[in-house]
C-alpha cells in the first residue's frame, strides 16, 4: 500500500554550525562530543541521524514510506529578529534543494518570516512559485505571539486564496517552565502548545473567514479534539469565546485535518471516530519516531481497507495536489540516491 508521510523533518548541518557561533537562544552547545540545540529553555540532543537525508531514505525504505513531507523542525525564523527573512530563504532553499535531488521521494513544507507583512508575502510566493512548496510550517507560537493575531493572520488570507496547506508545527512551548522537570517538554509541553494554538484559531475565527482553508494539526489535533466538548459548552452554553465564532468549535475543528503521529492506537482511533478517514493522514515524525510504529498502529486498527488508503495516501495527495507515479510503492533496499 502506498504510503505518503506528512510529517518528516531534517535539520540543516549548516544552520546548526551557525547556531553554535550565537550565544544566545537559538544556540548549539558541544558536550562530550555531542551537540544540544537550545530553544528558550528547551534542550534538546542532535543525533547524527537528524542531518542525514540518506539515513532518513533508508529508514522511510524500511518502513515503507513512498513519498515525505519534508521540513525543518524548529527554530523558526521568526526567532532571529532582524534576520528573519535571511533566514526564512536560507531554510526554504535547503529543503527545496533536497526536495530537487529526491523528487520521487520528498514534497517541501515552507517556513516564513514574520518580521514584516512584506517579508512574508514575498518569501510565500518564492517559496511556492519559485521552490514548489507544497504548503507552510507554521509553528504554534511565533515568538511568543500567536498566528491569529494581527498582523499575522493575513497568512491565512494567502493560503486560502492560493490553496496551499498550512501544517500548525509546536515550536518552544510557552509552558517550557513549567514542563522542564522530567524532560516532559516533548512529552506533554509540545502538545498543550499545539492545543492553544488552534484553539485559538477557531476561537478567533480564522476557519469562520476563512471557510476553505486547509489545517492540518498534528500529532491528532495535540489534546484539543479531547477538550472539544468542554469548549463547546464552554462557548454555547456559558457563552464564553463566542465574539468571533457563529457555530460550536466542534464544527470548525471537524475541517481540520489531523495527522497520526500518536503510538497508542486508542488516540488515533479516536481521530478516526470525530474528523472521519477523509480528515485523517498518515505521518511519522521521523527522525523522532520510527515510520513504520505508527503505520503498525494503523493496521492494527484494522479500519476498512478503502479508509486505510485514504489515511495512508489519497487525502495526502489529494491535499497537497502531488502527481504520484500509478503504482508507486518503495520497498527496503531500493532507496534513491
Amino acid at each position: 500500500m502506498l504510503r505518503i508521510d506528512c510529517q518528516s523533518h531534517l535539520f540543516s548541518e549548516e544552520f546548526l554550525t551557525l547556531l553554535e557561533k550565537r550565544k544566545d537562544s537559538p544556540y548549539v552547545f558541544r558536550r562530550n562530543g555531542e551537540r544540544y540545540l537550545v530553544v528558550g529553555g528547551w534542550t534538546r540532543r542532535m543525533l547524527p541521524k537528524y542531518t542525514d537525508i540518506l539515513a532518513k531514505l533508508g529508514d522511510m525504505d524500511r518502513g515503507g514510506v513512498s513519498m515525505a513531507a519534508l521540513s525543518i523542525n524548529d527554530p523558526g525564523p521568526e526567532l532571529f529578529g532582524e534576520d528573519s527573512t535571511q533566514i526564512a530563504v536560507f531554510l526554504n532553499d535547503f529543503i527545496a534543494d533536497a526536495v530537487r535531488r529526491h523528487p520521487d521521494r520528498f514534497f517541501g513544507l515552507a517556513v516564513l518570516p514574520f518580521q514584516s507583512p512584506d517579508a512574508l508575502l514575498r518569501e510565500f510566493e518564492r517559496a511556492i512559485d519559485k521552490l514548489e512548496m507544497k504548503g507552510i510550517l507554521l509553528y504554534s507560537n511565533l515568538d511568543g505571539s500567536f498566528s491569529d493575531e494581527e498582523p499575522h493572520r493575513q497568512l491565512f488570507a494567502y493560503a486560502e486564496r492560493r490553496g496551499i496547506p498550512i501544517l500548525l508545527h509546536p515550536a518552544a512551548p510557552l509552558t517550557v517552565a513549567a514542563t522542564q522537570d522530567f524532560d516532559m517538554t516533548s512529552m506533554v509541553g509540545l502538545m498543550f502548545d499545539t492545543t492553544i494554538a488552534l484553539c485559538r484559531l477557531i476561537l478567533a475565527g480564522v476557519l469562520e473567514r476563512h471557510p476553505r482553508l486547509k489545517l492540518v494539526c498534528p500529532h491528532v489535533g495535540g489534546t484539543l479534539p479531547y477538550l472539544i466538548g468542554r469548549v463547546d459548552h464552554q462557548t454555547s452554553v456559558l457563552k464564553r469565546g463566542t465574539e468571533h465564532i457563529r457555530r460550536l468549535p466542534s464544527e470548525y475543528l471537524k475541517r481540520v485535518y489531523l495527522d497520526t503521529v500518536s503510538p497508542i492506537p486508542l488516540a488515533i482511533r479516536y481521530g478516526y471516530d470525530f474528523a472521519g478517514p477523509d480528515k485523517m493522514l498518515y505521518a511519522s515524525d521521523h527522525p523522532w519516531v520510527d515510520p513504520q510504529l505508527i503505520a503498525e498502529t494503523i493496521l492494527g486498527l484494522s479500519l476498512p481497507p478503502a479508509d486505510e488508503e485514504k489515511i495512508f495516501s489519497q487525502n495526502a495527495a489529494a491535499l497537497f495536489g502531488l502527481e504520484v507515479p500509478a503504482g508507486a510503492d518503495f520497498k527496503e533496499g531500493v532507496t534513491h540516491v
